[in-house]
């Protein structure tokens, strides 16, 4: 059809042209006009009809898409119910959480016996203030699980396998999710945003241990039961704000039976970047909290081994920074990391001295203290793969006020921890890392914790990384 309209054309255009060799007459000349117009209407007529049948056809697979959309809702809904019901439903391991081990393990030569180490000036907090064992040990390991259990909630669970044979769960929470301006909400067990080492895993850290500061003020690492609302300002700085809630369960406080919340925790962050390769971040939090009969061991004037307790409020506040440079933004080759934390502590409260009574018998009186802390620590990559670090450690005890001192009942010699003392510390790290799942790690210290006694310390470490593991916060 098409060539009989165009050679139509072709002998209508030769024809109707000037200076044509052929003579027609004007009924041959009209002959061939109608000619053309009749292909011409039959062309459009065919074009209408296939226009129709297009549109028909996009409409049947409209109805078709809209049918199986309802039928896949409908076998959704079947799956839910079965599972609600108890059944298996076919997709089941769909669901299976995200698993991940961090083994963890470290060789440690130490020139001071572990046993005897303490902090001067700090009472020991409970947590793992003591540089571990001698010789080799398996440190802490750690296993998650985290799913999203819905469109609406997510959940994750670490479980910290102790050297000592023992478990313990880490962290426990759910967290929202799909929330909108900016809102994140957080139960259960977390690591609470006190700085900014504190709520990262120990496998994470840049050194084998943590600063001296987060051991003395926080135990090593705080994690509490509670609830944790924060809000992520639409600015292009990063601003950051939030607020939590806990049992107060951990040092610095104790654990209490009582109705309500024991601890409380705020924090503020800001961050942005200098140009295409540079990024910072500055972050201040205040924790307050309560100890009930926070004990700990100490060595009186007699010698005897006294157990001392205290009571009373505790306010800590955390100034944090950090900047990170890479060329460009691409850390794969070169990067540096500058980070810095300053700690501040008051606690007001009652000090009880020997409460075995096994030396020269219980008594009871005032204590309150203001104390301090600081680190800063550089970690460069100098090339794919090889990490070089140094952190400084400064702490300062200030002077405590002990009335069983001041009212003469007992004297300074029976309160040895609470001598006055500024603690320093040397490290210097070397690191590999032949892929993103596994570490070696070099570490040298000089730790004058103790007074009159300088530790070195020599500690080689792996950390492999086994399963899914999610990205490391800034």
């Amino acid at each position: 059809m098409i060539k009989r309209i165009l050679m139509a054309v072709a002998v209508a255009a030769a024809l109707a042209g000037p200076g044509t060799a052929v003579a027609v007459t004007d009924a041959e000349m009209r002959e061939l006009r109608e000619q053309v117009e009749q292909l011409k209407r039959e062309y459009e007529r065919r074009i209408d009809a296939l226009e129709r049948r297009l549109k028909q056809a996009e409409g049947t697979a409209g109805k078709a898409e809209a049918a199986a959309s309802r039928a896949q809702a409908t076998a959704v809904g079947a799956e839910a119910a079965a599972s609600s019901a108890g059944a298996r439903p076919a997709g089941e391991n769909a669901f299976n959480p995200a698993v991940s081990l961090i083994l963890n393990g470290v060789l440690a030569n130490l020139s001071q016996d572990p046993a005897r180490h303490q902090i001067t000036g700090f009472a020991p907090t409970g947590g793992e203030v003591g540089p571990g064992n001698r010789g080799l040990s398996l440190a802490e390991t750690e296993l998650a699980f985290s799913a999203n259990i819905d469109p609406n909630f997510r959940g994750t669970l670490i479980a910290a396998l102790g050297p000592d044979d023992t478990v313990a769960v880490e962290e426990g929470y759910i967290q929202g999710i799909g929330l909108s301006h900016g809102l994140g909400i957080k139960a259960g067990r977390f690591l609470a945003n006190a700085g900014y080492v504190n709520e990262i895993h120990p496998h994470a850290w840049d050194f084998v241990d943590a600063p001296l500061a987060n051991k003395v003020f926080l135990g090593k690492q705080l994690a509490d039961d509670g609830v944790q609302l924060k809000w992520v300002a639409p600015t292009e700085t990063f601003v950051e704000l939030g607020a939590e809630i806990g049992r107060g369960r951990a040092f610095p406080g104790t654990n209490r039976d009582k109705n309500g919340a024991g601890a409380a925790n705020l924090f503020a962050r800001l961050g942005g970047d200098i140009g295409a390769s540079t990024a910072w971040r500055l972050g201040l939090s205040h924790l307050r909290t309560r100890a009930q009969n926070r004990s700990y061991d100490d060595l009186d004037s007699t010698g005897t081994q006294v157990n001392n307790s205290f009571s009373g409020a505790s306010r800590l506040w955390v100034l944090d920074g950090v900047l990170k440079w890479a060329p460009n933004g691409n850390p794969g080759y070169n990067n540096f990391k500058l980070q810095g934390e300053y700690f501040r502590r008051r606690e007001d409260g009652t000090l009880t001295y020997d409460t075995a009574a096994a030396s020269l018998g219980t008594q009871s009186d005032i204590y309150s203290s203001s104390q301090s802390g600081w680190y800063a620590q550089g970690v460069y990559q100098f090339m794919p793969r090889w990490r070089a670090g140094y952190r400084y450690d400064r702490l300062n005890s200030g002077t405590a006020k002990l009335g069983l001192v001041d009212s003469g009942a007992l004297t300074a010699a029976d309160f040895p921890v609470y001598a006055a003392h500024q603690t320093t510390r040397n490290t210097l790290m070397l690191d590999f890392n032949p892929s993103e799942f596994s570490r070696l790690r070099l570490q040298l210290a000089s730790d004058k914790s103790r007074l009159g006694a300088t530790d070195k310390q020599v500690f080689l470490q792996y950390i492999m990384s086994l399963g899914a593991h999610g990205a490391h916060k800034f």
